[in-house]
Parts: structure tokens; C-alpha cells; sequence
């Protein structure tokens, strides 16, 4: 788990906006994780959710900015 200003995301999402931060697509993320295309939008999802945020790049941009990716 990843915690900043006392916002925890879980471990499977900070992978999930990682890899997507790298550039991959929804397909490979998931061919990387080894799960499926809907795990990762619901882990991106979720990410969001938590942050607050209303897309993944923004959840990316939070994650960036507080040393998470």
C-alpha cells in the first residue's frame, strides 16, 4: 500500500497507474498483470475513486506528484 497525506491506495492499483503512467494500453496492462482488461479499469477506477479524481490521467498526475510512480 501507498499512503500520502493520508490517502492509502493499494499496491494493485499504484501498478495499474504505473504501467499506464509508462504508456501501455488497457489490453497489454493486463497481459503484464496477468488479469483482465475489466480488472484494470476497475483497479484504475477504484484509484480514482479514492484520489477523488475523475480520470485515470489525473489519478496518474496525483500519483506522480506525491512519489507514488
Amino acid at each position: 500500500m501507498t499512503e500520502a497525506r493520508g490517502i492509502v491506495l493499494p499496491d494493485d492499483q499504484v501498478r495499474v497507474l504505473r504501467l499506464m503512467a509508462e504508456g501501455d494500453t488497457i489490453d497489454v496492462v493486463a497481459r503484464k498483470l496477468g488479469i483482465s482488461e475489466r480488472t484494470v479499469r476497475r483497479r484504475a477506477r477504484a484509484a480514482c475513486d479514492t484520489l477523488g479524481c475523475e480520470t485515470t490521467i489525473e489519478a496518474i498526475v496525483w500519483a506522480v506528484r506525491h512519489g507514488h510512480l
